[in-house]
């Protein structure tokens, strides 16, 4: 079976996780983000901002964590499953921060690649910080653009998802689906 591999992006706080939540209460597969796991362990280890102090491991174990994600998700026997962000949301978070990757970083965007791109943009209204998100919404703006043009150097078109209740923007999604 080709199970349909489906990106949910966007910068920080535009509601992918309570989408994502939304979309498994329909009875889809999702995988969740891997980030803020990854930041837990490195909290738990006393290193508050692991991206901060070592943005390539920490982006190193990010692509490790999303292309297994996009295998688990290639064996799967069902018609599509829905990925909390993808590998080229690696490549726009390091090219956001002016921090160097190897081309391998690059090379796995065109290697493991989605059948469907949605992105929600910045809402001020919904924005909050917490433990794992700690950037201004100023910040989550230039990272949704910085994601965009990921995307889009990668050869997506990403789908934009309106502001909208929960429920509107899954429907959205939903009845987008190529």
């Amino acid at each position: 079976m080709n199970t349909r591999k489906i990106v949910i992006t966007g910068g920080p706080g535009t509601g992918k996780t309570s989408v994502i939540e939304a979309l498994e209460d329909h009875g889809h597969f999702c995988f969740h983000e891997v980030s803020r796991e990854i930041i837990r362990q490195a909290q738990k280890k006393g290193i508050d901002q692991l991206f901060l102090k070592d943005p390539l491991l920490f982006s190193e174990m990010l692509l490790e964590g999303r292309i297994k994600q996009f295998k688990d998700a290639h064996d799967m026997k069902a018609d599509m499953v829905f990925l909390d962000r993808g590998v080229p949301d690696v490549v726009a978070y390091m090219n956001y921060f002016g921090n160097e990757y190897p081309p391998v970083f690059n090379r796995v965007c065109q290697e493991y690649l989605y059948d469907q791109v949605f992105i929600l943009p910045p809402w001020k209204k919904i924005y909050t910080e917490d433990n794992e998100r700690y950037e201004t919404y100023e910040q989550a703006v230039e990272i949704h653009d910085e994601l965009a043009r990921s995307y889009a150097y990668h050869g997506y078109e990403a789908v934009e998802v309106p502001e909208g209740t929960i429920a509107e923007r899954t429907s959205f999604i939903l009845e987008h689906l190529g």
